[in-house]
């Protein structure tokens, strides 16, 4: 028996069970037994089926016969693609023995054959009942801080809003059964008269085939038995259908079908797909919005609105056509919705092209604190704490940081276009005629196969359309409209994407999304780029031409985070240079040496113990024993490989002196290094930046990793003076309007471990860190920012953590290590280098979106009260009189607590001066002129002013320096210092300070390894 022949007896048995007993279909025959059963079926079906012809007023004999003598009258050439080499004497003698009642004795009908085909087509048939209690994947909207749609999440084939069938207009339910399926109401899930249209017309007509499926049939199909294009698809989707109709009402059924079925740009459904298409609800939509909607089903890119408007617009046509012909439009309405423009909106409107790391975490969340199993189970609202603007720039900020980094070093190489858009300039060169200029290309997933079932346009409304249609838009070049639809890989990169457009001697040129052409400067490229590279640039718009720079996605990552102090919530976010390329989140998912941003837990424990800012450490060599006698004993080195002598906590918390840092360790917080190292560990703990502390000396240096968002609370807690925010991003889930979840307020919880006063004398010394330390690159924002520079071990991590009154910033760069390869960003590429200017473009994005500028808070009242602010030489740490920088110490029984020459006894200073044995400074009494000479000042008691670098940046303020915008100008100081580091000539001395000469004296000079963020000219000692 021929294979075709099978097939169609199979799917007729099913037709047959299905129309003429739809109570007791069988999944099951015995080929043995059951012959004569199924031929008494297909015989009923056969009946039946005439009966429906007859209503269709379709001769079956007569066609039967014609195909018979002459295939190719029925079919034309198409006939052996149609027919597959069946038998037509066949196929007549089959139609004779089932629909004439013969028993023909040249039968090539099998009944073993049919049935053994049958049965395993239906093997594992999907029950009804999945389909009655289906819950469709749905996408939840994600509001942004202001309530507006910010994104969705969703599944595969999933972008859908559900919507009772209650919800959906009278008028726009019968589009689309008008469009569909007109005897919707009438039949039992198949139309018999349909399948008999669809197998007439695809006959008479072939090209694109027909499938007669009614709405149930699409139904299952859609959401059960999958859209395979066989003919055991085809039978089990009708018993499906059959059962299906069986347990639920035409409502329900049509409200699956209406939630069920993809519209177009990445929606499924017909509340996403109004939406998408309409920016409204499914209840707002006019009758030529429906009727659009209701003619996409059939084929949503063959009729899509964005690339083929004329097409659409014959659809629409045909569909008020088929409504008005059922009665439920008069003739005036549809003339009018003919009449009537395409009236979408553009599909950028509905796109999310940013925040990606952030709405994972916001799911996330979701499952943590609401409880959700996931978000795409059904529709939710979804309230986020994102700042959609702040987002977007902190993005840019990112990656324009990481790919300068990468130009600045030479480790920028192009790799190749992120696409070529050759074939897709082609296939648009080759339409005729072009279709009007396409927009961006969906978003999300490919759309699902074309529906097969067809309908004849009704050529009277194509002309009415026709004739009212506006005039085309002037089309735009192939490039342009190519450019525009393309979906780039990297689709949440800041760059614009352009298209080259020429290469060669004359130069490179390349066209722009908005139609312009600019000239090209190819860096890395240059030789590498063929026409119609699709690359990434940023334009230079200025007088002249309009120029572009390549941009080369950098190997470098990065991660960014800002949080708003007082609440904890994360304003936004970026987990990495591009989440299509890595979705891990490097601010929640991942741990990295702090380096030096883990300093200030050391100086406030040392604070909190009762030194003041002003109170001198030696920053020179030191060496701690082990930690109850187990292991090495420890020596740390500053990063210039140098010191420079007695120095305040403050200049050296400014300056990141390690040494400095370690000291603090041998008295400064505890009598002993190991209780010293407990009680740092202590607010560590508490500042919940970790779980367990390492005890280990390195780690008052940042050796233990730390995740960024936890760093940015311990920063947040500074900003408060102690109080620590929880970093969330989820704010509130609703459903259908009804509250499931809303984050509860709480106040920031306070470290105990030091108190008002401490935290406050260290957000002023951080403030110095802007202000003239390592991150004097955001001197000209020093009133409104505080914060400190890291960098991990031979420069594998750089960091910036700061914060303003109102937010905390965090940035880090470096490499991935998850292949256990740790890769240095380079020498002398450190936090003030490479993490400071992203945070300064990320502070300056945040003010111009709505954050408050505002100069850093004076101490709170609590703190205030304990707080004494006097003038200092910066320097030495010495009070003077009037002048000088303003200190804020902390009072003890109302009284200064003096703790300048705690750690470092007056006598010793006195005994290392170079000059002491001279006696110039025998008889001098405590004060400036002592101070001065020892700490580099100028003579005469001659103090610095409050600011002592204020005269250095005169010239070159926050404003002024445009030349050089992501201020990595190096500052110079032009006077050569004297001691401490150099000797009285101004000759560097050669061992550190407070070393003893070696054995021969030798004084000379060395070379110094030196810190490519030190702002301040050659004196080692500031």
């Amino acid at each position: 028996m021929n294979a075709i022949l099978i097939k169609l007896f199979a799917t007729a048995l099913t037709l047959s069970q299905v129309t003429t007993r739809p109570d007791a279909v069988r999944t099951q025959f015995d080929p043995a037994k059951d012959g004569g059963q199924v031929v008494a079926i297909l015989r009923d079906g056969c009946a039946h089926m005439r009966k429906s012809f007859d209503i269709e007023d379709i001769n079956l004999d007569e066609l039967i016969s014609t195909a018979m003598e002459d295939p190719s009258a029925v079919a034309g050439d198409n006939a052996p693609k149609i027919l597959h080499g069946l038998n037509i004497a066949e196929l007549n003698t089959s139609y004779k023995q089932f629909c004439k009642g013969e028993n023909p004795a040249n039968s090539p009908f099998e009944a073993a054959a049919v049935i053994a085909f049958y049965n395993n087509a239906v093997k594992d048939l999907p029950s009804a009942e999945a389909l009655r209690d289906i819950k469709l994947p749905s996408a939840s909207v994600i509001l942004d801080a202001a309530g507006k749609p910010y994104s969705e999440t969703f599944e595969t084939h999933g972008r859908r809003l559900v919507v009772p069938i209650e919800g959906v207009p009278d008028l726009v339910q019968k589009a689309f059964v008008a469009a569909e399926d007109k005897r919707f109401y009438q039949h039992h899930g198949i139309d018999e008269r349909g399948v008999i249209r669809a197998f007439v017309g695809n006959l008479a007509s072939p090209g694109r085939p027909a499938g007669g499926s009614t709405i149930t049939q699409q139904v299952v199909k859609n959401l059960s038995v999958g859209d395979d294009v066989t003919y055991e698809r085809k039978i089990r989707e009708m018993i499906v259908a059959s059962r299906l109709e069986r347990l639920q009402t035409k409502p329900q059924i049509l409200g699956l079908y209406l939630n069920g079925i993809y519209l177009g740009r990445g929606a499924y459904g017909i509340e996403m797909a109004a939406r998408s298409w309409f920016g409204k609800s499914v209840g707002a939509l006019t009758l030529p919005e429906a009727a659009l909607l209701a003619g996409l089903p059939k084929g949503p890119n063959y009729y899509s609105p964005d690339k083929y408007p004329e097409r659409a617009r014959e659809r629409r046509a045909y569909v008020l056509s088929r409504m008005k012909e059922e009665g439920t439009i008069t003739e005036a309405q549809m003339n009018a919705a003919l009449a009537s423009d395409l009236g979408i909106k553009p599909p950028d409107a509905a796109r999310q092209d940013s925040g990606f790391y952030l709405v994972d975490h916001v799911a996330r969340e979701t499952r943590t604190f609401a409880g959700l199993e996931t978000l795409t189970n059904a529709s939710y609202t979804v309230r986020a704490t994102v700042n959609a603007g702040l987002q977007s720039a902190l993005e840019a900020a990112l990656q324009e940081g990481l790919a300068a980094y990468e130009r600045g070093t030479g480790r920028a190489r192009y790799e190749g276009p992120e696409l070529n858009l050759s074939e897709a300039i082609k296939r648009i060169e080759a339409a005729a005629p072009a279709p009007a200029p396409e927009p961006a290309a969906e978003p999300e997933p490919a759309p699902a196969p074309e529906m097969k079932k067809g309908a004849k346009t009704a050529k009277g409304a194509d002309k009415a359309a026709a004739a009212k249609a506006p005039a085309k838009p002037t089309a735009q070049p192939a490039w342009q409209r190519a450019l525009a639809s393309t979906r780039p890989p990297l689709y949440d990169v800041r760059w614009p994407l352009a298209v080259v457009l020429q290469t060669g001697k004359n130069g490179t040129k390349v066209g722009l999304p908005d139609g312009r052409v600019a000239s090209l400067e190819p860096g890395p490229a240059r030789g590498k780029l063929q026409v119609y590279d699709a690359v990434r640039v940023r334009l230079r718009e200025g007088k002249g031409s309009l120029r572009a720079e390549l941009r080369v996605r950098p190997t470098v990552q990065g991660a960014a985070i800002v949080l708003e102090n007082r609440t904890g919530k994360i304003l936004a976010m970026s987990g990495g240079f591009s989440y299509p390329l890595s979705q891990l989140n490097r601010v929640t998912q991942a741990v990295r040496q702090p380096g030096s941003t883990l300093k200030p837990l050391t100086y406030l424990a040392a604070l909190n113990a009762g030194l003041q800012p002003n109170t001198l450490v030696m920053d020179a060599a030191v060496t701690l024993p082990p930690i109850g006698g187990v292991g090495d004993s420890w020596s740390p080195k500053n990063y210039d490989g140098g010191g420079s002598g007695a120095t305040t906590i403050r200049r050296g918390l400014e300056f990141s002196k390690n040494l400095v840092t370690a000291r603090l360790l041998q008295g400064g917080i505890a009598a002993k290094a190991p209780e010293s190292l407990q009680r740092v560990c202590d607010i560590a703990l508490e500042a919940q930046l970790y779980a367990e502390c390492e005890r280990y000396y390195p780690f008052v240096l940042g050796a233990q990793p730390v995740r960024m968002i936890d760093l940015a609370s311990f920063y947040a807690a500074i900003a408060n003076e102690g109080a620590r925010p929880s970093a969330y991003a989820l704010e509130a889930v609703e459903r259908d309007g009804k509250p499931l979840y809303r984050h509860p307020d709480k106040a920031p919880v306070r470290i105990g471990s030091a108190d008002r006063v401490a935290f406050y004398q260290l957000k002023t010394m951080l403030q110095g860190v802007t202000k003239h330390g390592t991150a004097a690159a955001l001197s000209g924002i020093s009133a409104y920012v505080a914060g400190k520079t890291g960098t991990s071990e031979n420069e594998n991590d750089a960091w910036f953590a700061g914060f303003s009154n109102e937010i905390t910033v965090v940035v880090w760069a470096g490499y991935d290590n998850a292949d256990g390869v740790r890769r240095t960003l380079g020498r002398g590429q450190t936090g003030g280098h490479v993490s400071v200017p992203i945070a300064r473009a990320i502070f300056q994005a945040a003010w111009a979106n709505g954050v408050a500028r505002t100069p850093l808070a004076p101490p709170s009242p609590e703190a205030k009260a304990l707080i004494a602010d006097l003038p200092i030489e910066p320097r030495s740490g010495q009070r003077v009189a009037g002048g000088g920088f303003i200190e804020h110490f902390r009072l003890k029984g109302g009284q200064v607590a003096d703790t300048q020459y705690a750690l470092v006894p007056r006598d010793t200073l006195y005994a290392m001066r170079p000059d002491a044995e001279d006696g110039d400074y025998a008889n001098a009494e405590d004060g400036a002129e002592v101070a001065g000479d020892l700490f580099g000042n100028l003579p005469g008691g001659r103090l610095t002013t409050e600011d002592p670098f204020a005269q250095r940046r005169s010239a070159e303020t926050d404003s002024g320096r445009t030349a050089d915008p992501w201020g990595l100008r190096r500052d110079r100081r032009e006077e050569p210092q004297a001691w401490p580091g150099r000797d009285r000539y101004g000759q560097v001395n050669p061992v550190p300070f407070g070393s003893p000469f070696d054995d021969e004296g030798d004084t000379r000079t060395r070379q110094r390894r030196r810190d490519p963020d030190y702002l301040f000219g050659d004196d080692p000692g500031y």
